[in-house]
């Protein structure tokens, strides 16, 4: 991993801190909401239940790693009663952690989708192998890139990542139209709706903040960005968007108890 530039305000610390914070919250506070919600959906949409917050766990846990790994980085301290100064302690910053949390975290979000959306099994299982195999792709391409200094380099390997992001983007917006319009109510169709399109907004957000450090920005104020715009995009693709396959959950499963009840 490269290691951090010198020279960081503390507004340019702090918001990363904050961001980091933020992200540590939100994931966690999803992870007890979704389980807490498993009791109240039918079986048959548990497992996309448990995988949501499967999800959030492990992303709170990298979260913490991130966030501890960035205050131990530095030295925040303010003489006689001046501004805040930032200094390097000399520790490394593992950004790598990020990596490793989307190598787990981003097929399992596009699994727990396909299996609430309850499509044949056939389709499901063939879905899910390449939806899944694809976004692992995607991010082990562009690891590589994301540690280089040099822009050509991080130029390659971003275009090479984009060539399965493109086809699970394709997927997501389009591929998976017939499906979402077989939802058992115009409320499902909706919400199956909303979380194909609330994946790719945020996922299209990821390309862009990789960028960040290939369009002229440098230093602390490139760092800040990426990881804010990590953060944020992070905190949409994952608690934001289980909170929707929450929703269509209970949705679907008010539909199969209600029609349990109808009179034969």
């Amino acid at each position: 991993m490269a290691p951090l530039p010198d020279g960081f305000s503390y507004a340019e610390w702090n918001a990363t801190y904050n961001a980091l914070s933020f992200g540590i919250a939100a994931m966690g506070s999803a992870t007890i909401f979704f389980w807490l919600q498993l009791p109240n959906v039918t079986k048959s949409y548990r497992t996309a239940l448990t995988i949501t917050g499967i999800v959030t766990l492990i992303a709170t846990y990298h979260y913490i790693r991130i966030f501890n790994s960035w205050s131990e980085a530095f030295t925040v301290a303010s003489k006689d009663g001046g501004d805040y100064t930032v200094q390097l302690t000399g520790a490394p910053f593992n950004d790598g952690y990020r990596y490793v949390d989307w190598l787990l975290t981003v097929p399992l979000l596009l699994i727990e989708l396909i299996l609430v959306m309850k499509l044949p099994q056939a389709e499901t299982v063939s879905l899910s192998w390449k939806l899944g195999l694809a976004s692992a792709l995607m991010v082990a391409l562009g690891y590589p890139g994301e540690i280089q200094e040099d822009l050509a380099v991080r130029w390659f390997w971003w275009c090479l990542s984009m060539i399965p992001f493109c086809y699970v983007v394709f997927t997501l917006a389009v591929g998976l139209n017939e499906a979402t319009s077989k939802q058992p109510s115009p409320a499902a169709a909706s919400l199956a709706s909303a979380a194909r399109y609330l994946t790719v907004l945020s996922w299209c957000t990821y390309p862009f903040v990789y960028m960040v450090k290939s369009v002229g920005l440098s230093g602390p104020a490139a760092t800040m960005y990426e990881q804010v715009g990590y953060s944020l995009a992070d905190v949409l693709a994952k608690a934001v968007f289980g909170v929707l396959i929450w929703a269509l959950a209970s949705e679907k499963s008010a539909i199969e108890e209600s029609g349990k009840l109808l009179p034969a």
